[in-house]
């Protein structure tokens, strides 16, 4: 398959632009991408329309001229006999390169991103625009507008599907799902937290099948976010105005308006996710100190990839983590380019695990609490797991912010076609769904590999599996892989057995209990 190819088109009076372009050139070829860069005038303007993924870097001149080396693509581009769809099959992102102090700020740039879409191109992201009074650079996408007295109780508060709303719940609006139940279902002694979780969607207008999945927007700890507003010297009662610099970007459904500080970390900051190498690239502009500045170069640049594997993704170090390890850049850090440094947290799906034909208003879901240790002192714990299982609804009212989606697992509606699953550890938890839906319709010619450690540890649903075979309407095959000396897993049983599942799938002629005591959905 041929790599992805893009072309970088420059306009440089002063060679920045080019400068900018072959950095952009150089970045896209270590990613695999094949690459182009050109100036513009020695591009062959009439190819345009056969291009599909196009970055257009511009300097403005004078009073809002076009760069020497661009005048003829200029005068090319704005004929107005070039049809509305001249670029329709056109990607493209162009990046201006400015002075604020002028008067006419980006010129070109801006007025070459209306005619890129004015000709049927379409824009990966909003004209970016850099100025070479600020002291980056490139200005934060939003600022912060401190507010002097906080809004009345009760004005700040997450976009979420109502009851009894006519739209579903999704990712700009997520149901606040009451949370029911969250027992832990692994035995004391085992080394694994799972827990079962279950929900109340009465009211929501959610409605899932079988296979489909859960999307769970979770928070970061408190002590995380207290130890961030330490670090970075912000007040977490602050309440801001969050504001674009560009009429073209719109602020993040998620954050409310107003909003405080502890909301936007607690919520929407993601500081317990393993940072990028562009993080380390702008922490470095923001930084005062020498020494800390120093290293976050080195870390940012192509020969310091090695040693900021050791540092940083080898150990999964976080955000906070690293923030607290280079303490004087993050006091330092203006608040403005909080939602340029720090990723958004994002959603987690985990399968549904139950059926609404089983427990009607209700979605349960399997959590395995993620946990593991690495070279640094502190365990690392996965964010939405940890989250969920410290939740305890017994100690008062808990709400959660979920949407469902279809899922990749289909299984069949006829009620004579039988269905073999395998399901290992919590990946058992959408064969649970299936298996409540199938035998509430009546279907029968279930059968359910399933794979844990120890029958009284890790053995989830026991009583409920031993049910459904008691009246024909599963047939069950565990494997419990640290009950002998050889270990027995899954596919051992798989292997033994499948001879067996075959010749049963042949003598499901028979209606079973299960098929004469079913309900109809």
């Amino acid at each position: 398959m041929p790599s992805p190819q893009l072309l970088v088109l420059f306009g440089s009076q002063t060679g920045t632009a080019q400068d900018v372009s072959e950095r952009l050139g150089r970045e896209a070829r270590r990613r695999r991408l094949g690459c182009r860069v050109q100036a513009l005038d020695s591009y062959p303007v009439a190819n345009l329309i056969n291009e599909p993924l196009v970055i257009f870097v511009c300097a403005t001149t004078g009073q809002g001229d076009p760069p020497d080396n661009m005048k003829n693509f200029w005068r090319f581009i704005f004929r107005k006999n070039l049809p509305s769809t001249a670029l329709c099959q056109m990607d493209f992102a162009v990046l201006g390169l400015g002075d604020s102090s002028y008067a006419k700020f980006n010129f070109v740039a801006k007025k070459l991103h209306r005619r890129l879409l004015q000709l049927g191109g379409s824009a990966l992201l909003p004209v970016c625009l850099g100025d070479d009074q600020h002291e980056l650079g490139l200005p934060s996408k939003f600022t912060l507008l401190f507010l002097q007295e906080a809004p009345s109780t009760g004005s700040e508060g997450q976009r979420v599907a109502h009851p009894g709303s006519q739209e579903p719940p999704s990712e700009s609006k997520p149901f606040l799902a009451p949370m029911i139940s969250n027992q832990r279902v692994t035995g004391p002694s085992h080394f694994q937290d799972v827990r079962l979780i279950e929900f109340d969607i009465l009211g929501s207008g959610i409605s899932f099948a079988a296979g489909d999945v859960v999307l769970i927007q979770p928070s970061n700890s408190a002590a995380h976010v207290q130890r961030f507003c330490q670090v970075l010297g912000l007040d977490p009662d602050q309440v801001f105005m969050l504001q674009p610099r560009e009429p073209d970007v719109s602020s993040p459904t998620r954050l409310p308006q107003p909003c405080s500080m502890w909301h936007l970390v607690s919520h929407y900051l993601d500081i317990a996710s393993v940072p990028r190498r562009s993080f380390f690239e702008l922490l470095a502009c923001l930084s005062l100190h020498e020494l800390e500045r120093e290293k976050l170069l080195e870390f940012s640049s192509a020969q310091g990839q090695e040693e900021l594997f050791e540092y940083c993704n080898r150990p999964r170090r976080t955000i906070l983590e690293v923030l607290c390890d280079f303490p004087h850049t993050a006091a330092a850090i203006p608040p403005d380019y909080l939602l340029d440094l720090i990723p958004a947290i994002r959603p987690r799906a985990f399968s549904i695990a139950s059926s609404l034909l089983t427990h009607p208003s209700r979605l349960q879901i399997l959590v395995a609490v993620v946990q593991f240790q690495t070279r640094l002192k502190e365990p690392r714990r996965g964010l939405c797991s940890s989250w969920l299982a410290s939740l305890d609804p017994g100690q008062g009212p808990v709400r959660v912010p979920l949407w469902v989606r279809p899922g990749s697992l289909a299984f069949p509606e006829t009620p004579d076609t039988p269905v073999i699953m395998v399901g290992p550890g919590t990946g058992v938890a959408p064969f649970r769904a299936a298996i409540q839906e199938r035998v509430a319709r009546g279907q029968t010619g279930n059968f359910l590999f399933f794979g844990c450690r120890w029958r009284d540890q890790d053995f989830y649903w026991e009583a409920e599996w031993q049910e459904l075979e008691k009246r024909d309407c599963l047939t069950l095959v565990p494997a419990f892989s640290r009950e002998q000396e050889q270990k027995v897993y899954v596919q051992h049983r798989l292997r033994e057995l499948g001879s067996l599942v075959w010749e049963l799938l042949d003598h499901q002629a028979t209606p079973s209990p299960c098929q004469r005591t079913s309900r109809k959905p």
